[in-house]
C-alpha cells in the first residue's frame, strides 16, 4: 500500500513535470510508461516473493556474476547519446528503451554481501582478526563493482553501493574497535577531498585520481548555489526557488511556474515541494519512513540472519536515495544524479527498487507460511494409536 501511494504521487508529479517542460513531449505517454514499468515491477515482486531463503542463497552468486557481466558489457555497448550528454557510460539503448545495468546489480550485490557475511559468521567466531578477514572478503566482492562504476563515470551510483556496504557492515557483528576508526578515517578523507576540490592546487591533485571538471562544478555550486545561478548552479538554484515558492500548502496541482531541468527524474521533489508545499513534501517523507519501518518490522519478525542482512542492504539503498535526492533538491547536498525511489521517472530504477522490496516481502511471505504450517500441525487432530 505504501509503495502504491508513492507510485501514485510519482505519476502525478511526472505528469506535471513533463506537461510543463520546455521540450515538447507527451505527458500522458510518460505516465503510461511509468505505469507499464510499475506493472512489470509488480509482477517481479510476486515472482521474487516465491523464493525462500535457501533459493535466494543459491542464486546469489549467479545474479552477481550476471551483474558483473552487464557492467562490463555496458562499457562497450553504452548509449553514445547519453554519454555525450552526461559523460556517463552506464546506459544500454534498445530502440526507444534505455536500461541501466547497475540497477540490476543493486539487489544482486545485496544478496551476495548477505551470503558472504552469513557464511563467515556461521563458521568463524567474532575476534578482531576474524572481523578484519570479514571486511577483506566484503571488499574483495565490492572492489570489481566499484571499479566498473568508476570506469562508467557513475560516482552517484557507486555511493549507493557504498551505503549498502556500510549498512551491512554495521549489522554484521564487526567490533566497533574496527568500525569507529574506519568511519573516522572515511570522514577525514571525505572532508579533505571536499576541501581540496575548493582550491586550485587541490583540484590538480584530485584530477590525478580521476576527478572530472563537472564534479568540481557540482561541488562549487553546492557550496555557493547563488554564485552562478545562470551557469553551474542553475539547476539547484531553480529547485530551491520552486520548493520555496510552494510555502505551506503549495501552488496547486499542475501550477508549476519555476523551470527546473530534469524535473521528472532527479529533481522530482521540487515538483512536489512547489505544487503541494511543505504539507505535501512532509507527507511524502513520512511515507518513506513508514516503508522503512515496515521493512524493519518484518526483519525482527523473521529472526533470520541472512534475511536481516538482505533487509539492511535494501533499507540502506532506499534511505540513501531518499536522503541524497531530497538533500540535493533543497541545497543540503551536492548534485549527484540520484533519483527518488518509486517517484522519479525511470524504468530500470523502478524495477530494481521493486525487486529489492520483493526480497523483503519474501521474508514475510515465507515466515507467515511457516507459522501457518506449524499452527496446523499443533491444532490438527492427531491419529489414534
Amino acid at each position: 500500500m505504501t509503495i502504491m501511494l508513492l507510485g501514485l504521487i510519482g505519476m502525478a508529479a511526472i505528469y506535471m513535470a513533463v506537461a510543463n517542460d520546455s521540450t515538447p513531449r507527451s505527458a500522458i505517454k510518460a505516465v503510461l510508461m511509468q505505469v507499464v514499468w510499475f506493472g512489470i515491477g509488480s509482477v517481479g515482486v510476486i515472482f521474487v516473493m516465491r523464493f525462500d531463503a535457501e533459493q535466494l542463497w543459491r542464486i546469489a552468486p549467479y545474479l552477481f556474476a550476471l551483474g558483473i557481466f552487464l557492467l562490463i558489457a555496458v562499457l562497450v555497448f553504452y548509449d553514445r547519446g547519453v554519454a555525450a550528454k552526461t559523460g556517463a557510460k552506464s546506459w544500454f539503448r534498445l530502440g526507444p528503451i534505455t536500461f541501466q545495468p547497475s540497477e540490476v546489480m543493486k539487489p544482486a550485490f545485496v544478496l551476495m554481501m548477505s551470503r558472504v557475511v552469513t557464511l563467515h559468521n556461521s563458521s568463524t567466531p567474532h575476534t578482531t582478526a576474524n572481523d578484519w578477514r570479514l571486511i577483506g572478503k566484503m571488499l574483495m566482492w565490492t572492489a570489481p563493482v566499484a571499479a566498473l562504476l568508476l570506469l562508467q563515470h557513475d560516482l552517484g551510483t557507486m555511493l549507493v553501493f557504498l551505503a549498502m556496504f556500510a549498512g551491512i557492515v554495521l549489522v554484521s557483528g564487526i567490533t566497533w574497535k574496527i568500525i569507529a576508526p574506519i568511519g573516522g578515517g572515511a570522514l577525514l578523507i571525505g572532508g579533505g577531498a571536499l576541501y581540496m576540490a575548493m582550491v586550485p592546487w587541490g583540484r590538480e591533485v584530485l584530477r590525478v585520481f580521476g576527478f572530472k571538471a563537472y564534479q568540481f562544478a557540482r561541488i562549487q555550486s553546492w557550496m555557493n548555489p547563488s554564485g552562478a545561478t545562470s551557469g553551474d548552479s542553475y539547476q539547484i538554484w531553480q529547485a530551491m526557488k520552486a520548493i520555496g515558492s510552494g510555502q505551506m500548502t503549495g501552488t496547486g496541482l499542475g501550477n508549476l511556474k519555476v523551470v527546473v531541468p530534469v524535473q521528472e527524474s532527479d529533481m522530482i521533489f521540487s515538483v512536489i515541494g512547489e505544487t503541494m508545499g511543505f504539507v505535501g513534501a512532509a507527507a511524502l517523507i513520512l511515507l518513506y519512513f513508514l516503508l522503512i519501518y515496515q521493512m524493519i518490522r518484518v526483519t525482527f519478525e523473521t529472526k533470520n540472519e541472512f534475511y536481516a542482512y538482505i533487509s539492511t542492504g535494501v533499507i540502506m539503498m532506499i534511505l540513501f536515495h531518499v536522503l541524497e535526492n531530497i538533500g540535493m533538491n533543497i541545497g543540503l547536498l551536492p548534485l549527484t544524479g540520484i533519483p527518488l525511489p518509486f517517484v522519479s521517472q525511470g524504468g530500470s530504477f523502478l524495477l530494481a527498487n521493486m525487486l529489492s522490496v520483493g526480497m523483503v516481502l519474501s521474508m514475510r511471505y515465507h515466515h507467515q507460511s511457516y507459522m501457518f504450517t506449524r499452527e496446523q500441525e499443533f491444532t490438527s487432530p492427531q491419529p489414534k494409536q
